[in-house]
């Protein structure tokens, strides 16, 4: 790599780091809202918000990479463009293939990261965060014990909670049991408790209390002491296990489905077809890195602003991925919306190597120089 491939080569990946974590952050803020009112309804930490939020951020990265690189190619080669270097290096005899050269090889380093990505990254923290979704929800949204107030957790059991701490730990507890299955009303004081989920629901494990009952026939009040005590949550149900979507399995569980899982078997196509997805979408940084090398550099050089050139490679970015995620979806149905997948990927990936190829010199001078009046510099 020469000190001119290096030169852009370092600018560029610059620019890709700080548009790529711009745009994450922006990612990050909307997820964060999602996530943000289940756990203030549920009661769960802070660190759960954080860590939901963060487990969200993988699978984003394959439309934030390519986007990110296409604005740093198009932002630096127009900049240099503007400064006269361009048109230096160009005057030494850089074709426009070697000016690009740079940006293809940071592309294709961008689209190996983004295999690892959407092959394992993301399909793992995609099913780590629906897991932790269903726990939150389970073990403090069906009975979420608010400080201050006489909880209803079920039919004839009333729970008051005077303290409540981050952690899920309960302190100051009354719970009256006046059930059908109890014998006769119950009332149990203890001064800590907590929710636990086990494998026949949820209970709330009470410490260092009393349990009061009072028999209306005898008018005899019974009171005992414990150091511990267990009241079993009606109609709960213990997290059970989830069938795991396509987009939260790794390419070897995609292309490996069990056999024994009938729903796995009717899911064949999906999965092929989200196999499809990962296959491609790590191109589409390639892709568009090519479409905003060609744009900028062939055809001539105009240091009074390339507005129109850069408004057409957004513009084209922007039809191919919205195309791209239509065909996805058309995808699962018919068998057209993945042929498209692979024309929307490949076809402007070809023209725009062909472009900045020796092999359309002749049709560049030909076709761009008709009608664009060259203003410096050579092709």
């Amino acid at each position: 790599m020469t000190v001119f491939d290096r030169y852009i080569f370092r600018n560029l990946l610059i620019a890709t780091i700080f548009v790529a974590v711009t745009l994450a952050v922006v990612v990050f803020l909307t997820q964060s809202l999602k996530f943000l009112e289940l756990v203030i309804e549920s009661g769960a930490s802070s660190g759960s918000f954080w860590i939901l939020t963060v487990l969200a951020l993988p699978r984003f990265f394959e439309i934030i990479l390519p986007l990110a690189l296409m604005a740093a190619t198009l932002f630096l080669y127009n900049r240099m463009t503007g400064d006269s270097e361009l048109i230096v290096v160009r005057s030494v005899g850089y074709a426009p293939f070697q000016l690009a050269r740079p940006a293809i090889t940071l592309a294709l380093i961008v689209t190996f990261i983004l295999l690892g990505i959407t092959m394992y990254v993301a399909p793992k923290s995609i099913s780590t965060m629906q897991h932790m979704r269903s726990v939150i929800k389970a073990q403090f949204s069906t009975y979420l014990f608010r400080e201050g107030v006489f909880n209803r957790a079920g039919k004839g059991l009333t729970v008051y909670i005077r303290e409540r701490t981050e952690d899920g730990a309960l302190f100051g507890l009354m719970i009256h049991d006046s059930r059908e299955a109890a014998a006769t009303p119950s009332t149990i004081l203890a001064k800590r408790g907590i929710l636990l989920s086990t494998e026949e629901g949820y209970q709330v494990v009470v410490y260092e209390g009393s349990r009061q009952e009072y028999n209306k026939e005898s008018g005899a009040l019974k009171r005992l002491n414990f150091e511990t005590y267990t009241i079993d949550l009606p109609d709960s149900d213990p997290v059970r296990q989830r069938w795991a979507e396509p987009d939260e399995r790794t390419i070897f569980e995609l292309l490996n489905p069990d056999p024994s899982v009938q729903r796995d078997l009717d899911s064949v196509r999906d999965f092929q077809i989200e196999a499809h997805r990962r296959a491609l979408s790590p191109l589409l940084a390639l892709t568009f890195t090519l479409i905003s090398c060609v744009t900028l550099l062939i055809g001539p050089i105009d240091r009074r602003g390339q507005g129109r050139r850069i408004l057409m490679a957004v513009i084209a970015v922007v039809v191919i991925q919205g195309l791209y995620i239509a065909a996805y979806n058309i995808a699962r149905n018919h068998t057209a919306g993945l042929v498209m997948m692979y024309l929307l990927v490949f076809l402007p990936l070809i023209a725009s190597a062909y472009g900045l190829s020796g092999l359309s010199e002749k049709w560049r001078r030909t076709v761009l120089y008709q009608h664009e009046p060259e203003t410096g510099g050579a092709s």
